[in-house]
């Protein structure tokens, strides 16, 4: 099973989120494409935000997203750290 969950990285993210407006994330499907292409970023190069001790590149890219290294913006907002 993958640790954290689906649910978990949801509410994480979703954290931020402004009452009464729509959370950015609303199903599995949004937060696997988020981490793919995260991975995708280490995979080319980008530097891991997390001790990586020797794991993989999604499971680095999870981790960050867990612990709020990386945020997932929407396409129309300009970020610092965009995923």
């Amino acid at each position: 099973m993958l640790r954290p969950s689906y649910l978990d990285l949801i509410n994480v993210v979703n954290k931020e989120a402004e009452p009464g407006k729509e959370p950015l994330i609303q199903s599995r499907y949004s937060i696997v494409i988020a981490t793919a292409k995260r991975a995708r970023q280490l995979i080319a190069g980008d530097e891991a935000l997390v001790i990586e001790n020797g794991r993989k590149p999604l499971s680095i890219a999870i981790d960050e997203l867990y612990h709020s290294k990386v945020k997932i913006v929407a396409e129309n907002d300009s970020p610092e750290e965009e995923v």
